[in-house]
């Protein structure tokens, strides 16, 4: 079809019946995804694109002049159709049409009018399809204050199509570029080249084309660049880049930890009390246990991770809105690459230091499918919050009185998941992920504020996003975990009756009443978790883990914790007879360091802690990031060998650690 001359629609066919679907394209950092929100806002949902694992976004939109809502497909940001890239084929399919996702009745193309040439290169190979379609000139305000000047009329007769200057971020332009849309369309007549065109001819034409009809003011746009030149100066200079780079995601970090943590305690605390309704609405038994307990507690521990989800995807989109991410990765590139990641690589890996599953969502930001999977295969080996209970208390045991040495431990678990990490991937990528990461062909975009709905919207997704995902999965796990922990059930012990006995003797004084029965309850608690299921499993599984010192006390304690890493704590707080509750004070901690095996031995030597301490830092132990690495890579492949690399090098780094301190004459 020649894309000179485009016959219109028949001018009586109703509207309604002729634009139904629209699809949005354009470049990269346009402010595509800005005027999609802007146009669908919470009418929009995140799903893959049919055939792929990218995701894409759909939405709907109600305008004055429809019978029906219309239906919004944003794409990928994409520079050039015809490259061989994952975008490139989404957009081409997209705008063809498949069986299962009809094309587009129009397009709408969004140009950064600050990068006319450039963006011009994709408009005219969208033009050439033959498709409806209606340019969006958007940031025309940041070009203004660049001297930049464009004649949209000039630029619309010689592409044949409406191009309506727009803002996105602030609303502007959207009546007339409605009105565009929904208006009757007119042969096109158009100065572009032919459909056979190369990329090298389109690339002469749009940078004539921009020229035609661009005007500059040489001190504005001085100006506006030596201010530009200043910041990059800063931001992706070697050092003062990575310095600025330490202190940006420190505070991210710091925002994070500070204000995740009122929703978090609200969200335990509002379940905390659901379990206490239960357990008093119910009758004693098993039904009551399962939903208290198994239910009640998995929703907990999935919902729990929702404000830390959707603050930091709030948080990063800010970033990315800045134009700072782009710099970030660019510093981050020189480093990474030599271990086979890329550049925004950064962004998860720096995630997961707070829980690894909006880690491995995050490497959705990375465009290149080996590095993908790569970045999501290494990023659990990142300290998550999660360990950080399991730290305190083996480095408390192994460091006691000595607070500096515990401090220099503490960092060193950090440092050896982030090395891990470096190393896995530098040997998958001469293995199974053979390859060097791509070159970073990287636009830095221009500075702009950052749009506040954008940034709610996408934690909004991202929040909906892991709910409807992971956390049904999660609850499940969460369900059978507890069932191995809490049957068979058992009688009750001898000793813990003649307790209970004494407690409800006749003159018991109360706090000495009360003192007996909670040592029943320990004592039977321990009992109780020794004959369960997953105690029993302890036993059986405890000759493989001999050998790095554990005995099947510590066993129960590493299996428990493939719940949550968390777990352990309470688990070992059981054993040691204390509460299933307590946080990792010095009470516990007492109890948990006098611990006997069967043989009367300590169960926490130095050797025996620092090897728990080593596969703790190593190992995959969280259900749900494996449940999240399946659904992120669309395959279980993925998370079976993140599981057994993970577990494998975590086995052999902790042998190697109590084998050689006892060798070295530390039991």
């Amino acid at each position: 079809m020649n894309p000179s001359a485009v016959a219109a629609r028949p001018a009586d066919q109703p509207l309604a019946t002729v634009i139904q679907r629209i699809v949005l394209a354009g470049n990269p950092n346009t402010g595509k995804t800005t005027l999609f929100n802007a146009l669908c806002g919470a009418r929009a949902k995140t799903s893959n694109f049919p055939g792929t694992t990218t995701a894409v976004r759909t939405g709907r939109s109600v305008w004055t002049g429809l019978t029906h809502p219309l239906e919004i497909l944003d794409l990928p940001g994409v520079y050039d159709l015809s490259l061989d890239a994952p975008e490139s084929a989404i957009a081409r399919t997209a705008l063809q049409g498949t069986s299962t996702s009809p094309p587009p009745d129009a397009v709408l193309i969004v140009v950064d009018a600050c990068n006319l040439p450039r963006n011009l290169l994709l408009a005219g190979q969208i033009l050439a399809t033959g498709r409806r379609a209606v340019v969006a000139l958007n940031m025309t305000d940041l070009a203004q204050k660049r001297g930049v000047g464009i004649d949209a009329a000039g630029l619309s007769r010689r592409l044949g199509v409406p191009v309506i200057p727009i803002v996105a971020r602030k609303g502007s332009g959207f009546t007339a570029l409605r009105a565009a849309m929904l208006a009757p369309t007119a042969p096109r007549v158009a100065d572009l080249p032919p459909g056979s065109a190369t990329t090298e001819d389109l690339v002469v034409w749009a940078d004539a084309l921009s020229a035609a009809v661009t005007s500059a003011d040489p001190r504005a746009a001085a100006i506006a660049d030596s201010l530009t030149e200043r910041f990059d100066h800063i931001l992706t200079h070697p050092v003062l880049g990575l310095l600025s780079f330490l202190a940006v995601m420190g505070g991210l970090f710091w925002t994070l930890f500070a204000l995740a943590t009122i929703p978090m305690d609200l969200i335990e605390a509002t379940f905390a009390g659901l379990g206490q309704i239960v357990d008093s609405s119910l009758p004693d038994g098993a039904v009551r246990d399962l939903i208290a307990q198994g239910v009640v507690g998995g929703i907990a521990g999935t919902v729990v991770f929702l404000p830390q989800i959707c603050l930091l995807f709030f948080l990063i989109t800010l970033l990315e809105d800045t134009g700072y991410l782009a710099r970030a990765a660019f510093v981050l590139d020189r480093l990474l690459s030599r271990f086979g990641l890329p550049g925004h690589a950064f962004v998860p890996l720096l995630t997961s230091h707070a829980c690894a599953l909006p880690g491995i969502m995050s490497a959705r930001l990375i465009a290149d499918p080996r590095d993908r999977l790569a970045t999501i295969l290494v990023a659990p080996f990142m300290s998550c919050s999660a360990r950080l209970p399991v730290y305190v208390l083996l480095t408390t045991l192994l460091f006691a009185g000595r607070p500096a040495a515990a401090g220099l431990a503490f960092a060193g678990c950090y440092l050896l998941g982030a090395g891990a990490a470096l190393f896995t991937s530098l040997v998958f990528g001469r293995t199974i992920l053979r390859g060097r990461p791509g070159p970073m062909i990287l636009e830095l975009p221009s500075y702009k504020m950052p749009s506040l709905r954008n940034a709610l919207l996408a934690a909004k997704d991202q929040g909906l996003s892991f709910l409807s995902t992971a956390g049904t999965v999660i609850v499940a796990i969460c369900i059978i975990m507890w069932w191995l922990s809490a049957y068979p059930r058992i009688d009750t012990l001898p000793a813990v009756a003649e307790l209970q006995r004494q407690a409800a003797a006749p003159g018991m004084p109360a706090e000495r009443s009360a003192e007996l029965r909670a040592d029943a309850d320990v004592l039977q608690s321990k009992a109780a978790q020794a004959g369960s299921f997953a105690g029993r499993m302890g036993r059986t599984v405890a000759p493989a883990f001999a050998p790095l010192g554990f005995d099947w006390q510590l066993t129960v304690g590493i299996l428990t914790s493939f719940l949550a890493r968390e777990v352990f704590v309470s688990t070992m707080s059981v054993l040691a007879g204390g509460q299933a509750d307590a946080e990792v004070d010095e009470g516990v901690v007492d109890r948990i360091r006098t611990m006997t095996r069967d043989d009367g031995t300590k169960v926490f030597t130095p050797a025996a802690a620092a090897a728990a301490l080593v596969f703790f830092v190593l190992a995959m132990q969280c259900l749900p990031t494996l449940t999240v690495t399946r659904k992120e890579t669309g395959s279980a492949k993925y998370a079976v060998l993140q599981l057994g690399y993970m577990s494998g090098l975590a086995y052999v780094a902790a042998l190697f650690v109590f084998q050689g301190l006892r060798a070295a004459g530390v039991s």
